[in-house]
């Protein structure tokens, strides 16, 4: 006998247990299937273990720094085992509070793989469950590159973040967001770090500027950054692998492979359910998340638009209103903050300068180094860089680049005076708090508007 409820999500990650708690909220008897740990990928192997050794990484950069600051404590010892430990307690603690939140919520966890039947119908090992409502929320999974086949000492991104020990050399393949954090915090943890990118430059979907400023900072801290070429050789010897990479030779440890994702739908029967997929492989779904199948919604890394956690929980939550019935709203995808958090931190959303120039806009550009105000002296950090895009005609601002300290928590602001249809001009009249590194956005959009105060 068919287990009925009114909403089945696949999948428990940012956006499938968030879909899940909006659907109980709306009085939706709710299941959440899940094959792996509750919290799936983000929680568990990805975003939150990144960001708990990132963390690692920057204490050990500050007390390497506090000479400059008249504090002499030498240099710190790294003991890894420790930096392991406590990522797993935060993944322990963050886990445990997506599981109190599915009891309070009532919500039932099915353990297993799921698989559509079609109808409604959902199988997980030998339980059949129906709704006539099912988001799909399974995330990605990590794709080997050409020669790099994962085994033995090539890894992807997941397993890098788990390591509990650390590689003397570690070569990184992709420097892109997640290629940039792991070389980034395993060189400030005492690795020799080589960062390899086939195209031209770090960060390649970054503003040009940025991924400069990105580059200067990497090379500071001792990345070896190798741009413009792929890895043309792979050479395993007994426990190091040889890259050759244009005509350099990187010997390393381990290699990690940080380039390239896909939708993780292996097993869960879209063809049988009569799933359409997109040009690009991915589901194809509508403003509101739906599929070409009635009573089917996808979101996050299954469909189109960045790949990122906070894109997910947004989307969950559109999905789950939208099958209850509720008027939802769009998500304008190019105005989705995007954050690494390697050192120097970059954030950006909206348009680049180039690709304002090429939309045919009438493109003004403000751009500040952090050095031009009080904070970015005083708290260290005088070689960040905040870009702002904007439209000259309607001072509309188009998007915003931002490398240095804190950029994922600043560019908020800018996203948000967009999103409340404010442009450069008031934002460049908001009083904004001193000494901060907020300065410098107010300053980037006087910049914009042509009266520039410090710069």
């Amino acid at each position: 006998m068919a287990e009925e409820f009114d909403l089945i999500i696949v999948g428990s990650g940012p956006g499938g247990y968030v879909a899940a708690i909006r659907g109980s909220q709306l009085g939706l008897k709710t299941a959440v299937i899940e094959r792996g740990p509750i919290g799936g990928r983000c929680l568990n192997v990805a975003c939150i273990p990144a960001k708990a050794v990132l963390r690692s990484a920057d204490i050990a950069a500050e007390i390497r720094e506090a000479g400059e600051f008249g504090i002499e404590v030498g240099e710190p010892t790294i003991d890894f085992a420790k930096v392991s430990a406590r990522r797993v307690s935060v993944i322990e603690s963050l886990t445990g509070g997506v599981a109190g939140l599915m009891k309070k919520n009532s919500i039932e966890m099915v353990e297993g793989s799921a698989t559509l039947t079609g109808n409604g119908g959902v199988k997980v090992g030998e339980r059949e469950l129906t709704s006539k409502r099912i988001i799909l929320a399974t995330g990605s999974v990590g794709r080997p590159l050409p020669g790099l086949d994962f085994g033995g000492q090539i890894i992807g991104t997941e397993e890098a973040w788990a390591l509990d020990k650390l590689p003397a050399r570690l070569a990184v393949v992709g420097a892109g967001a997640s290629g940039a954090e792991l070389a980034s915090a395993y060189v400030r943890l005492g690795s020799e770090v080589t960062l390899i990118e086939a195209l031209d430059r770090v960060l390649p979907s970054e503003d040009a500027d940025i991924s400069k400023a990105a580059a200067r900072g990497f090379k500071k801290q001792g990345i070896v950054v190798l741009t413009g070429s792929p890895v043309s050789a792979v050479e395993h010897q007994d426990s190091t692998v040889k890259l050759t990479v244009g005509d350099k030779v990187v010997e390393a440890d381990l290699v990690v492979v940080a380039a390239g994702r896909g939708p993780d739908v292996e097993g869960l029967g879209l063809e049988t359910a009569g799933i359409a997929l997109d040009d690009r492989g991915l589901i194809a779904v509508d403003d509101a998340l739906r599929t070409s199948v009635d009573g089917i919604w996808a979101i996050g890394d299954l469909v189109r638009g960045p790949a990122l956690a906070h894109k997910a929980s947004d989307e969950g939550i559109i999905a789950a209103e939208d099958s209850a019935g509720l008027a939802t709203h769009p998500i304008i995808l190019s105005d989705i903050p995007r954050a690494t958090f390697c050192t120097p931190n970059i954030s950006s959303f909206g348009l680049t300068e180039a690709q304002a120039i090429e939309a045919g806009h009438d493109v003004v550009v403000g751009k500040v180094p952090y050095g031009a105000v009080g904070a970015g002296t005083v708290y260290g950090d005088r070689t960040g860089v905040v870009k702002l895009i904007g439209d000259r005609k309607y001072g509309e601002i188009l998007g915003c680049h931002i490398c240095g300290a804190k950029a994922p928590e600043l560019i908020q602001e800018l996203v948000n005076a967009k999103a409340l249809e404010g442009g450069y001009p008031e934002v460049a009249r908001i009083v904004h708090g001193h000494p901060t590194l907020s300065e410098a956005l107010m300053e980037a959009a006087r910049a914009a508007d042509g009266w520039l105060i410090h710069g």
